[in-house]
């Protein structure tokens, strides 16, 4: 009886074996189920997109739509890390990890990008933009085009342009006329155009990131800050501040960019896809902007925890006025081709 035992266990050792050295690995391989899409994974192809700005933000959720696209339209060989909120960047760090490829994506406010590339600063003259109809027509013009082929010299390339909305100021005390704004200290994003236009004013600009901004105004460390409604409101800034004109003096925007070493090594089927992948959420952005900021508007009004003055047509034509020495300091910089085709869309008015 033992015998059999025994002999029963070695053939079927024996069969057992057989299966793993006769067969070969291949056939063990075809029964497991995953072996595909563990090979997919290791070809994936990863774009970490850093930004500083909440997720529920028209910048933050353009950009979680995006990615999203991208998923779909290449069936998952792309995947686009999001890192909002300054995670893994702030605005002074994150045009440099581009560059060094620690990073693929950014969509750092224009200026960011205007000091490293000065002709960029032409989009923060303040009233550089009257309407909604001008954003439109600098970006998807001759001008946008201009200012992207000013990025491939640096190894970056320009994907989009995306909106935030037209900045207000807020403060303290009421900002009605430029002369309101004498000895009044102001965060701004640090950028050569902005400090120009409030020490105009003779205000006292504070360049800070957008993270320390609440905390600024808490504790008093500025009287106010320019913004678009939408960042007012999902920062809670009506906390902190008790009055807002409503002057559309400048344009809060972004530009969209990829490392350019990058990109240019992609398959031009991956390519294409983010180039759609881009421009459907481009189109969502530029909805989602004026939509987002005229609601938040009207939430800010019902909620009463601000004095907000809408800008008079008198009010306008001044703060223009007194600003217009901003366009005089930069207009050498900025150059004279971008200039001329500013004043030509001024002219179309």
């Amino acid at each position: 009886m033992k015998s059999l035992v025994t002999s029963t266990f070695i053939v079927i050792l024996g069969l057992v074996s057989a299966v793993i050295i006769g067969f070969g690995p291949d056939l063990l391989m075809d029964n497991r189920g995953y072996d595909e899409e563990q090979v997919g994974l290791s070809n994936q192809i990863i774009i970490k997109f850093s930004h500083v700005i909440a997720e529920n933000t028209p910048k933050g959720l353009t950009i979680e739509r995006f990615s999203q696209l991208v998923k779909e339209k290449t069936n998952g060989r792309v995947e686009v890390q999001v890192f909002p909120n300054s995670i893994l960047h702030t605005e002074k760090t994150e045009m440099t990890a581009l560059q060094n490829g620690e990073i693929q994506m950014i969509a750092p406010a224009f200026s960011y990008v205007s000091n490293t590339i000065p002709e960029w600063a032409v989009l923060d003259l303040p009233y550089l933009f009257r309407s909604q109809e001008d954003v439109e027509t600098v970006f998807n013009g001759e001008i946008g085009q201009i200012l992207f082929d000013k990025l491939e010299d640096s190894d970056m390339k320009g994907l989009a342009f995306w909106g935030s909305g037209f900045k207000q100021v807020t403060a303290n005390r009421r900002l009605i006329m430029p002369s309101d704004f004498v000895g009044q200290r102001l965060r701004i994003i640090p950028g050569n155009v902005i400090e120009a236009q409030f020490r105009t004013l003779h205000a006292i600009p504070v360049g800070s990131s957008f993270n320390e901004l609440y905390s600024m105004l808490a504790a008093g460390k500025v009287d106010g800050e320019e913004n678009t409604i939408s960042n007012v409101y999902t920062k809670r800034l009506y906390h902190v501040q008790k009055h807002m004109t409503i002057s559309n003096h400048s344009y809060l925007g972004y530009a969209v960019v990829i490392n350019k070493t990058f990109w240019n090594n992609l398959p031009a089927d991956i390519q294409q896809a983010i180039s759609e992948a881009m421009q459907e959420a481009t189109a969502y952005n530029n909805q989602l902007a004026v939509s987002m900021n005229d609601k938040q508007l009207r939430l800010l009004q019902e909620n009463g925890g601000m004095n907000i003055h809408i800008q008079t047509a008198e009010e306008r034509a001044a703060w223009i006025e007194a600003l217009q020495p901003v366009y005089d300091q930069f207009a050498p910089s900025i150059g004279e081709p971008l200039m001329q085709k500013i004043r030509e869309l001024h002219q179309r008015r």
